[in-house]
């Protein structure tokens, strides 16, 4: 007459998850602490312990307790097991994250018109079932929107090679990735005339020394700080006729001969006014930074993810 195996001893993950404590911090009392147990609950879970298991765990030594050699295999593989179960739940949180979630975004214009778009189309072809909501903002009012919570993702810019009257943002309170670096473009009417006289030459490398005494077209008080700083290092203030953040508006200006100005490339890639000519002025870059806070939700972090690409995408 065959017998059949004993079958093997169910451990349940709780009672591990308190041997675990106890071998961690060294007594029933410190684990109970950790744990947010009552002592005597800690004590009932590793007496149910060594029944599932069939072998004594702990032994007596003093007022307290050392594991035996059963218990600390035990407990050493129970911080394994728990770690395994710990990735497969956070595993899974991802998954249903992706296929339900949702990431939102703050976003400056031009950013919004070029690398957003191609962002949020890879995103819903990766995961059909994630929602994407988008803010127009500049980079305060974005970092602002992140600080609050009311997005996971904001996407700024900051000018890396010229001083500026205003402190760069702080940024160490974030995760930062970087997602594009684009030139700084100086951008005057196609026709070598009238105010662009002194830049004829369109093959040249632009210099704003040549441009001390042109109009120029501005953006907001915060938003002119890099035009400011760039032309007081060449040693002059400029001129500054028509103020407007509107890249659109800016080229339009600049073809009618209203004035010159400085525009990033992103800017160009929106919208680009046949009438004018754009030349990178030697050594102006601006960085295009993802930011969140902490850890991001799966969402955010394959929205970042497409952010990056998108980036890549737009500097081939």
């Amino acid at each position: 007459m065959s017998v059949e195996p004993a079958p093997p001893p169910h451990l349940d993950l709780t009672r591990l998850r308190v041997l675990a404590a106890v071998a961690r911090t060294g007594s029933v009392t410190a684990a109970a602490r950790e744990l947010h147990y009552a002592q005597p609950s800690v004590s009932h879970h590793l007496a149910r312990l060594e029944a599932e298991a069939g072998i004594a765990l702990l032994q007596r030594a003093g007022r307290g307790v050392r594991l035996t050699e059963a218990g600390r295999l035990l407990a050493d593989r129970a911080e394994e097991i728990l770690g395994r179960v710990e990735g497969a739940r956070r595993e899974l949180d991802a998954l249903v994250g992706l296929r339900a979630g949702r990431a939102r975004l703050a976003a400056f214009p031009s950013a919004l018109a070029t690398l957003v778009p191609a962002a949020v189309a890879g995103l819903r072809a990766a995961h059909p079932g994630l929602g994407v909501g988008l803010v127009e903002a500049e980079p305060p009012e974005a970092v602002a929107a992140l600080q609050a919570g009311d997005v996971d993702v904001a996407l700024v810019f900051q000018h890396t090679d010229a001083p500026h009257a205003r402190p760069a943002m702080d940024l160490s309170r974030f995760e930062v990735t970087a997602v594009h670096s684009e030139p700084i473009t100086l951008v005057r009417r196609a026709a070598g005339t009238g105010t662009d006289a002194a830049l004829s030459g369109e093959d040249a490398p632009p210099s704003l020394v040549d441009l001390r005494d042109a109009a120029w077209i501005a953006g907001c008080e915060r938003c002119r700080a890099d035009l400011v700083a760039r032309c007081a290092t060449a040693g002059f203030a400029p001129r500054i006729a028509f103020e407007t953040d509107d890249y659109v508006a800016v080229q339009a200006l600049v073809a009618s001969g209203a004035g010159v100005s400085l525009l990033p490339s992103l800017a160009l890639r929106a919208h680009r006014n046949p009438d004018v000519v754009a030349q990178p002025l030697p050594g102006a870059t601006r960085q295009v930074l993802a930011l969140t806070v902490g850890a991001p939700t799966p969402a955010a972090q394959a929205l970042v993810e497409r952010l990056v690409e998108a980036g890549t995408a737009a500097r081939d």
